[in-house]
């Protein structure tokens, strides 16, 4: 039987991955905290655009205001709920679900930061579950409006990754697999820990920048002086994380070591870096994206910060790697901010 599923928290990816869902004939229910867009998808549904090769597609959504989400204790369990807020709303929101899952249903994280741990202190470990979203670039344009500021991935990369904690391939893992992967490529893997820290690293370099400087990841790029700038976030980023034991995988399709030493000032891994980000913005489209802690900050939202550069700082702190570039841009963030 077709498992009910949850999206707690219909933003850009939540809203995204949730509505492909929808188009296959899922049976999903869309929770939400911003009021109008859940009136929106009542009225319209949720209308998704891509920048290329996709054709725009609307479908009926069911969306429940939080206030309403105590109305599911009438009704059938839900199988799978996808937590898709931001990182600092995942405790209320793990809680707020758990009474309404089936005695075997779970939670999966569907978000930017390492926050399967706070999911699995409310629902428990072996209701946990991990989906990493990589370089998905989405965006929540109004209500019941998604973009995405590209085409599909498909082969070219693997946008999503599913693992479990303990990192066992279970029944569960190739459930959430084939679900995303109704929106683009997926695989399961067997090291979410490391998945998940390779997706911090890429955050890391560009959240935070476009938070600070309002620019798209084109223009950032495109500076000299703040693509070393993102390198040297990068860096010290992966340093901490091979401190730790994690297994880095390629990022912007080069080996980690690569921007690692470039933030170094590695000149030959500096060119190699240079050449990588300068041409991922020549392609059509390349780098026309604000990431989301630029998006958070433009719509005076709080943002991801401290779960962000704000981690690397404190796991360098506890392994004794040095992380001043990232301290740096936590701060500024945080004025920003405020």
């Amino acid at each position: 039987m077709s498992p009910r599923i949850a999206i707690v928290g219909a933003g850009a990816v939540g809203g995204y991955v949730g509505a492909h869902m929808v188009q296959a004939g899922h049976d999903v229910t869309f929770i939400d905290g911003w009021p109008e867009h859940v009136e929106a998808m009542r009225k319209s549904g949720l209308t998704v655009t891509h920048l290329k090769d996709v054709a725009p597609f609307n479908v009926a959504v069911r969306a429940l205001h939080i206030t309403d989400v105590q109305g599911l204790s009438k009704e059938k369990p839900i199988d799978i709920a996808f937590i898709c807020v931001k990182s600092y709303d995942t405790p209320w929101a793990a809680a707020m679900i758990k009474p309404y899952l089936a005695p075997d249903g779970y939670a999966v994280s569907l978000q930017n930061c390492i926050n399967e741990p706070v999911i699995a202190s409310v629902v428990g470990e072996d209701r946990t579950l991990g989906s990493i979203a990589s370089s998905i670039t989405v965006e929540l344009t109004g209500p019941g409006q998604v973009f995405r500021a590209a085409g599909k991935s498909g082969a070219s990369h693997t946008v999503f990754r599913v693992g479990q904690p303990d990192g066992k391939i279970s029944k569960r893992v190739d459930q959430v697999r084939e679900l995303v992967a109704l929106t683009d490529s997926a695989l399961a893997t067997t090291d979410l820990a490391g998945e998940r820290w390779t997706k911090l690293v890429l955050n890391v370099m560009g959240n935070g920048v476009s938070a600070c400087t309002g620019q798209k990841s084109r223009d950032s790029i495109a500076d000299d002086r703040i693509r070393q700038f993102m390198a040297r976030l990068g860096s010290e980023a992966i340093r901490v994380g091979q401190k730790l034991g994690h297994h880095l995988e390629e990022m912007f399709h080069l080996d980690p070591e690569i921007i690692a030493r470039a933030g170094e000032g590695d000149a030959e891994a500096k060119r190699i870096y240079d050449q990588n980000r300068l041409d991922s913005i020549s392609k059509p489209g390349g780098g026309e994206h604000r990431p989301s802690m630029g998006q958070d900050m433009v719509k005076g939202r709080r943002t991801e910060i401290e779960f962000m550069n704000g981690l690397v700082v404190e796991k360098g702190r506890q392994v004794g790697v040095a992380t001043p570039a990232n301290a740096l841009l936590t701060e500024i963030v945080k004025k920003v901010e405020r």
